[in-house]
């Protein structure tokens, strides 16, 4: 199992990177600059990319082989941030970013895209059942670490690293990446995709994978498993920096404590694959204690000043949260690929894709949204509407099919 599981780890590792840079890094910089909640949120735009997989998955599944398509779209990744380094940022757009970088994190966002239908494939064909456990905890954990290395270490390293210098690293790791693929024995034993079908244009295909066993099911559940989540984790950091912690510090917990807890918790999940409601009721009691301590600190005249337990136990909510949020994601992963699997190798990318894609659109929405949500009705109705959606996927798992039991 490790000469598989080691070039899955590499992969979804550098497949972290581009998360990191938007999520960890570009949030609190545009917050720091004055923007609004509602401009910042809207920044999320550059994952537009990632809604669209099942444009392509149809193609991985019936053009080519798996190897080629990582070869390629980890290669081409490295190129667009070999172009990030030739052209650093100028004049700021309408959006409170460059032109130039929007447009081309924009591209390492497609290229990144194409690489998850490949490597989620790659997964799906390569693991036995008896390895989803521990095949998703590599999956979430390698991916989380390259996202807290482009996220949360860049936000400490700013000061010191030039813009050129920070994208001709990830240019040189994207191409390793690359060279990984060509030379792993694990991938070059793996079949290649013949065309069969013509690449599936109408809504038939997607009536074909709504009905293989327990697919509605779980479309519905990572739709929805994250959304009061995704919009609290989007909102906190924020309201802490409106509070009075400095960027840097905020940097430090929200970029690379939180995500080590995010880690930590996603490699306890794959051995909680049984007890997925017990997780997601702890979730909800995390997020239910957060939006207390909101409440508090939301009144008239409360900073969170240095050295006080009110700022010590917000910046170990926001910990906590992501705890629980990976022990949630590990598990659930597995649940999708579990579901892949039951579907016929010639549509097992396409089938991936639409579960993967239907599970960032639920984290996308909520996420985007949140800004504008809490600019109209307040932080603290805000938060107690998370805490709502938070319940649903509770009541939703009691009822799983046997299928994916």
């Amino acid at each position: 199992m490790r000469r598989k599981l080691l070039p899955l780890a590499g992969l979804y590792l550098v497949q972290g990177l581009p998360y990191g840079l938007q999520s960890g890094l570009l949030p609190v910089l545009l917050r720091a600059r004055g923007l609004s909640l509602t401009r910042v949120g809207l920044a999320k735009v550059l994952y537009l990319p990632w809604l669209f997989k099942l444009v392509w998955a149809p193609l991985v599944d019936t053009r080519g082989s798996l190897r080629a398509w990582l070869m390629l779209s980890t290669a081409a990744l490295g190129l667009v941030c070999g172009l990030l380094a030739a052209l650093p940022p100028a004049e700021a757009g309408p959006a409170g970013l460059p032109v130039t970088v929007a447009g081309l994190l924009l591209l390492l966002n497609l290229g990144a895209a194409v690489q998850d239908v490949a490597l989620d494939t790659l997964a799906v064909q390569l693991l036995e059942p008896a390895e989803l456990g521990p095949g998703n905890t590599v999956q979430v954990v390698a991916y989380k670490l390259g996202a807290v290395l482009a996220g949360g270490g860049l936000l400490a390293l700013v000061p010191t690293l030039s813009w050129p210098l920070l994208f001709l690293l990830l240019a040189a790791t994207y191409w390793l990446a690359a060279a990984l693929v060509w030379a792993a024995p694990a991938l070059q034993q793996l079949p290649a995709s013949g065309p069969s079908e013509p690449p599936l244009r109408s809504l038939h295909l997607l009536q074909d994978l709504l009905a293989m066993p327990g697919t509605l099911w779980t479309a519905g559940f990572v739709l929805t498993y994250k959304l009061g989540e995704q919009g609290a984790s989007s909102l906190f950091p924020l309201f802490l920096l409106d509070r009075g912690i400095p960027t840097p510090e905020l940097g430090l917990w929200n970029g690379v404590g939180a995500v080590v807890c995010s880690i930590v918790g996603s490699s306890l999940g794959g051995a909680l694959l049984a007890r997925h409601r017990s997780v997601l009721r702890f979730r909800l009691g995390g997020l239910a204690c957060q939006t207390t301590l909101l409440f508090h600190l939301d009144t008239p005249g409360v900073r969170l000043g240095p050295s006080t337990v009110l700022r010590g136990a917000a910046l170990l909510s926001l910990c906590l949260q992501h705890l629980l949020g990976g022990l949630v994601t590990t598990t659930t992963f597995t649940l999708m690929m579990r579901c892949s699997q039951l579907a016929p190798r010639a549509l097992q990318a396409t089938h991936y894709g639409l579960l993967a894609t239907l599970e960032l659109l639920g984290k996308l929405f909520l996420g985007t949204l949140a800004g504008a949500l809490a600019d109209s009705l307040g932080l603290p109705l805000c938060f107690a509407f998370f805490l709502a959606l938070s319940g649903m996927p509770v009541l939703y798992l009691s009822l799983a099919p046997g299928s994916l039991a």
